[in-house]
């Protein structure tokens, strides 16, 4: 028997008399041909839908895997097939029969089903309606999605429980559904032409009191802090989303479920997932939302979760929070100084990892696009650092992976300061973490550095931190090659030399400079010892490929670097010039590069009271390097006068006595080279005087025998008797070494120049004057010298140029060094001819006068110099010397027409003319 499609009331005694029998025929195969049967009946009029959903129904009560089969199997080809191919109408149909034979199913499951019964098909059914959700139109026109979420309601409280993967696609699937319908203002807009207008805000409600209804019905099958969470994982894309009435869908919806889990569901373990903290974190960021109401639901679901926290711990529950119909009114009355109190909260109520995930979350929302947003991020991260204990490396490894995507000038600097905070509590964690996160080379991790920079205190021990990791030298023995990158030290090098270049470390690095420079100058010995010294000849000042420095010359360049950024710059040209730098570079020389580099020091006063302290601690020190570094240093200041100032004759004797002791042969060879200086023996100095006085009559004769000999060995007791002086007799040495500027041999004539700038500051204070006057007449031949024919001579002149610069305090002379050190070419001649003439205004007759005597010169790159010192100036100089002296001006350039080189003949002509107009012109 098989009921007839016609209509009336016959059907419907029909489709139940035709379930009564399926009902209680015993052969299985034959209810499931009747079943596949009925399900193919038209389902056009709803009359007949309603008879087959009753004869299912009546089936199920007896052969429910039969009819469990049967609807699965016409769900996923029948029904949902067609709906990719049928008009809406018969879509509806399909759609209005499946649910009614699913929810006629539903309810004999619940009536006639076991507690120990199980329905392992409940997944693929609830597959099936969540295809149809996904098929609705994006408007409200009936009550399907209300209807497919109750029957899921449903099926989710049979057994088994449902998986969470099936959960997950449930969540998803009915969010999507209902949050990305149009606002609710414009829900009745969206709709299309229909005969009748449904009611759109009842539909709507309904809809999502179904959704609300599923989340209670998950949550009651599973009372846990894990279910609760797992289920507002889901909401996580709708709370950051670019929508604001998705964001209010979503964080209502969050609300209406935690008030039901705080008022009736009692969660059944102290579960503390940390997941729980990053889920507060996004609810938190919408307390600035641009809609009122969404931050009002916000705030409450940031209380309502802690409440849940406190019930859990067996307290009253948060203060907030004791009568529900107050949520309303202390969210809105919420301020900075309630935002505080929360933070003080949250640190009583969550644990390590949860504030951890807290910090994180509202370390993404920091790149926001929303300015609102990331302000909000930056000032409650700014909160929770300086009240709460939290994981200094997650957080700042967090930081680093956002900085480059925060966009708003005000967030980075509150988030600076929130560094600046976490340096301050927890200085040495933070110093750690910020070494590992990248190499310093790479500079993203500056901006840390600078926010640890943020006052004095800090940024004094950021440095001491970081001078301390630069100690931490294991032996040699003890490091393996593929460690070496590892080393901290090397983290540390390469941290300072960063450092060293920031603005914001300046004057930190000038407090610290005695430990910056003798940290580097034993780093640099530790690498030696290491063997790691590739790289370190092949550095080019003036090519920047971006490469990574090697340890040892990035070692080098923080040591150059420390002194030129801390505007010791004279030190630093006296090595450049003299290229002591290079001496760095090779172990075998590395001593005579700290010894040159003390002299250096002493000659111009650079620290030297901090740095002997250091050579002090550094002599006692376990560590050879040490000791070596400590006794070059303490040796070269004994020269200086400066060092009785800040430690006794005695002091100084019981160091060098202790260095005698040292193992190492030559700190105790420089050890007694101290005991023996002129500052512990006074009576030295008169016997070192009178020596000098006799050894200038070997300058005398006419033809003086070994000047090279000679003059070292005055070099040799000019650098004994140190700032003591020498008195008078150094304008004697001044002039004899003078007359040899032009010495036929570049030997003698680059020595003398050399000695020249010693001399200059020999006299003592008593004749610096008169040395000041013998440097101006100097300057030109110097001058001329820088274009000598031999490149080591120009090396020596150019450093005896810039002292007698520096003697004369001209005004531009850090700049006149850097076109002696790195400029070339005709624009670095005119640069430093110009610095020249600039420094010395009114003295242009002098000059010139000088000038036109090595018009004459045998050497041709001299007189080429004098010509183009002439040239350059000549409207100003010659006319200022020929108005006074016309004769020899002619007289001089009167040589150069005879000459037999063709350059100095067409000087002459070039300037002839010249010379005439400007005789007449002063004549008259």
């Amino acid at each position: 028997i098989r009921p007839s499609p016609c209509g009336g009331g016959a059907p419907t005694f029909l489709f139940h008399f035709y379930g009564l029998i399926l009902r209680e025929c015993a052969c299985a195969d034959l209810v499931r041909r009747h079943l596949a049967g009925l399900l193919e009946l038209s389902h056009q009029s709803s009359g007949q839908r309603e008879g087959i959903a009753v004869a299912v129904g009546i089936v199920s009560s007896t052969h429910m895997q039969e009819v469990w089969a049967a609807l699965e199997h016409v769900g996923r080809t029948r029904f949902l097939r067609t709906v990719f191919t049928s008009s809406d109408s018969q879509d509806n149909i399909l759609k209005t029969s499946f649910l009614s034979a699913t929810i006629m199913l539903l309810k004999a499951l619940r009536q006639n089903s076991t507690p120990s019964y199980k329905f392992s098909q409940i997944p693929e059914l609830i597959q099936c309606l969540l295809r149809v959700l996904q098929k609705e139109p994006n408007f409200l026109a009936t009550l399907f999605r209300e209807k497919i979420i109750l029957v899921i309601v449903g099926l989710s409280n049979l057994r088994p429980s449902l998986k969470p993967m099936v959960k997950s696609q449930i969540l998803h699937t009915c969010l999507q559904s209902l949050y990305t319908l149009p606002p609710t203002e414009t829900l009745r807009s969206s709709l299309p032409p229909l005969d009748v207008a449904p009611d759109v805000t009842a539909l709507y409600r309904k809809s999502m009191q179904a959704l609300d209804l599923l989340l209670q019905s998950l949550i009651s099958e599973n009372k846990s802090v894990d279910e609760l969470c797992f289920i507002l994982q889901h909401m996580e894309p709708w709370l950051r989303s670019d929508s604001s009435h998705e964001r209010q869908r979503a964080v209502q919806t969050i609300f209406l479920f935690l008030k039901y889990v705080v008022d009736y569901v009692g969660l059944t373990e102290e579960a503390t997932p940390s997941m729980l903290g990053h889920q507060i974190g996004l609810l938190m960021l919408l307390w600035r939302d641009k809609e009122p109401v969404t931050q009002s639901h916000a705030h409450q679901c940031v209380y309502l979760l802690l409440q849940l926290l406190t019930q859990q711990k067996g307290e009253l529950g948060f203060m907030y929070l004791n009568k529900t119909e107050n949520f309303e009114a202390n969210a809105r009355r919420e301020t900075e100084t309630k935002f505080y109190d929360l933070v003080k909260v949250l640190d009583g109520n969550l644990t390590m990892a949860q504030h951890t995930q807290l910090v994180l979350t509202l370390l993404r929302g920091l790149c926001s696009h929303n300015h609102l947003r990331c302000d909000l991020a930056s000032q409650l991260l700014l909160m929770i650092v300086e009240d709460h204990s939290i994981k200094v490396a997650e957080i700042l490894q967090g930081l680093f992976q956002e900085l480059p995507s925060i966009i708003f000038k005000n967030t980075l600097q509150t988030v600076m300061q929130a560094v600046s905070v976490l340096g301050t509590q927890h200085a040495q964690e933070t110093v750690e973490v910020i070494l590992s996160l990248c190499h310093p080379s790479e500079r993203q991790v500056i901006p840390l550095w600078k926010a640890l920079a943020s006052n004095t205190q800090l940024a004094r021990k950021v440095l001491t931190l970081l001078y301390m990791k630069l100690r931490l030298r294991p032996p040699k023995e003890l490091v393996r090659f593929t460690q070496q990158a590892e080393l901290i030290s090397l983290l540390a090098l390469g941290t300072i030399y960063e450092l060293l270049y920031t603005q914001e470390y300046k004057a930190t690095v000038r407090w610290a400079f005695a430990g910056v420079l003798v940290g580097l100058l034993t780093q640099l010995h530790y690498l030696f010892e290491l063997d790691v010294v590739d790289g370190i000849s092949d550095y080019q000042e003036d090519v920047l490929d971006g490469k990574p420095l090697s340890p040892c010359r990035t070692c080098l360049e923080a040591l150059k670097g420390l002194f030129w950024t801390t505007n010791y710059w004279e030190v630093f040209a006296y090595l450049k010039l003299l290229r002591g730098w290079e001496l760095f570079e090779h172990m075998e020389t590395y001593t005579e590069g700290v010894t040159l580099l003390s002299r250096a020091m002493a000659h111009y006063d650079c620290e030297v009271k901090a740095v002997l302290g250091q050579a002090v601690i550094s002599l006692k020190s376990s560590e050879e390097r040490d000791n070596i570094v400590a006794i070059l240093i303490i040796a070269e200041f004994l020269n200086s006068h400066e060092l009785t100032q800040y430690m006794s004759r005695r002091t100084v004797d019981n160091f060098l006595s202790l260095g005698l002791n040292n193992p190492n042969q030559l700190v105790r060879a420089m050890s007694l080279k101290g005991l023996s200086s002129a500052l512990r023996h006074p009576e030295k100095v008169m016997l070192l005087r009178n020596r000098l006085a006799g050894l200038l009559d070997g300058f005398v004769g006419p033809e003086p025998k070994d000047v090279m000999g000679l003059m070292e060995i005055l070099g040799d007791i000019l650098h004994r008797l140190g700032t003591q002086g020498v008195g008078a007799t150094s304008l004697r040495i001044a002039q004899h070494l003078l007359q040899l500027f032009d010495d036929e041999q570049a030997d003698v004539r680059g020595g003398a120049i050399l000695l020249y700038g010693d001399v200059l500051y020999s006299g003592g204070k008593k004749y610096q004057q008169a040395l000041k006057n013998h440097a101006f007449q100097a300057l030109v031949p110097l001058l001329f010298h820088l274009a000598d024919s031999c490149p080591n001579v120009v090396m020596k002149t150019k450093l005896t140029f810039l002292r007698c610069a520096i003697l004369l305090k001209w005004e531009f002379r850090k700049e006149l060094f850097g076109k002696l050190a790195w400029g070339r070419g005709l624009s670095a001649e005119n640069d430093v001819f110009i610095y020249t003439v600039e420094s010395n205004l009114g003295n242009y007759h002098q000059f010139l006068m000088q000038a036109l005597t090595y018009l004459s010169s045998p050497d041709r790159n001299l007189k080429q110099a004098a010509m183009k010192f002439i040239g350059g100036c000549w409207p100003l100089v010659l006319c200022s010397a020929h108005r006074a002296h016309p004769a020899p001006t002619t007289q001089n350039l009167e040589i150069l027409k005879q000459d037999p080189d063709s350059m100095s003949r067409r000087f002459y002509s070039s300037f002839l003319e010249d010379i005439w107009e400007l005789s007449q012109y002063v004549t008259h």
